[in-house]
């Protein structure tokens, strides 16, 4: 059966998996890399890595890291007063954009419900005017609290709970897109390997607790020690509120880090790459860290060569994140075509010390 992108997206997306809980997704990527890698292992904070050895393998064998996080952000059960279920921030949720979404409470079985606040008839006037707070917002599951009590702890695990929509032609809104839509997009860079020959070991990642500190990327990355890494993870687009510097055009082809964080000569490599494929790649200045898993790939053991790779994104953090399928298939398209250049003498290529060849005479 042909590989469909979208539906592999939204089997993504709409999976449960925050921070420091992603069992259920290895088990979906298992399942959807089986066949495209050749083997399978596992860091010990539970970062998966897909193995897909060179098709003409070069002696010393060379390797590149794709990381994608896997993680979502979620909340957490804080209380339960009578049925109703308090709740607190676990990693990157909010609060304003909590009233009335439909959630999953992860309790000793998988509870829906729907978070409520105070009826505004009833709000002093001063509280009008401001969102709640976390500690203001509860969940109603709609059952008796003997049950409720039953099934939900101080702790449980609470996620967004919410279908992909389609959005026009090419669009496509949910939960988790940051960063399951780059997480496809290394799928579709792994089916499309599949036509290609490559002299370099491909090291496909998904990371682990992200959104809690890059936790997932520093152990892979020193785990693995690959030879070059690219992170993959989403960046601003335009919308109203959010300034035009710092965004990239949904649509336009995927974003590329530019700064401190990411090595000048595998930037270099990687356009070039794109410009002969026809691929348009925007940049994306970052002057400083760069909040993705770049930060400490970059970092590891004693180095590694890392770029950053990006899918604009509208609405980030929140139940409606909006993102290009045309952005995610291009990005998975150029990491395939980056990967088939590459050849043994790739990292004499991207050595800061290399000297241009000196001009015939």
């Amino acid at each position: 059966m042909p590989f469909d992108l979208k539906t592999h997206l939204k089997m993504l997306v709409e999976a449960h998996a925050p921070s420091g809980h992603e069992a259920p997704m290895r088990t979906i990527l298992r399942d959807a890399w089986n066949g495209l890698v050749d083997e399978f292992q596992e860091d010990k904070l539970g970062s998966l890595i897909g193995i897909k050895r060179a098709t003409k393998p070069t002696e010393p064998r060379r390797t590149i890291m794709l990381a994608a996080h896997m993680d979502e952000i979620g909340m957490i059960v804080r209380d339960v007063v009578d049925g109703f279920v308090f709740i607190d921030n676990l990693t990157g949720t909010d609060n304003r954009l909590m009233i009335a979404q439909t959630v999953m409470v992860h309790g000793r079985r998988s509870l829906s419900g729907i978070v409520a606040s105070v009826p505004p008839h009833l709000l002093k006037a001063k509280d009008r005017t401001r969102y709640p707070s976390f500690g203001e917002l509860v969940i109603d599951l709609g059952l008796p609290a003997l049950e409720v009590a039953e099934n939900v702890q101080i702790g449980d695990l609470i996620t967004l709970d919410v279908p992909m929509i389609e959005l026009g032609a090419t669009k496509v809104a949910g939960k988790a897109m940051d960063d399951r839509a780059c997480v496809a997009a290394v799928t579709a860079c792994l089916h499309e390997l599949q036509r290609l020959t490559h002299t370099w070991d491909v090291l496909a990642v998904a990371t682990v607790q992200e959104e809690s500190g890059l936790l997932g990327a520093k152990t892979a990355a020193y785990m693995l020690n690959p030879d070059i890494a690219i992170a993959l993870d989403v960046t601003f687009a335009p919308q109203p509120g959010v300034d035009s510097d710092s965004t990239c055009e949904m649509g336009a082809g995927p974003g590329i880090g530019v700064g401190p964080n990411f090595h000048i000569k595998l930037y270099d490599k990687i356009r070039d790459t794109a410009k002969r494929a026809e691929i348009k790649l925007q940049d994306d200045i970052i002057p400083a860290a760069s909040g993705t898993d770049a930060w400490a790939i970059q970092v590891a053991q004693a180095g590694i060569p890392t770029a950053l790779l990006e899918i604009p994104l509208r609405n980030m953090h929140s139940p409606v994140e909006t993102a290009d399928m045309r952005d995610i298939e291009r990005l998975g398209r150029v990491l395939a075509l980056f990967i088939a250049d590459l050849d043994a003498d790739f990292l004499r290529a991207i050595d800061w010390d290399a000297q241009p060849e000196a001009q015939a005479t």
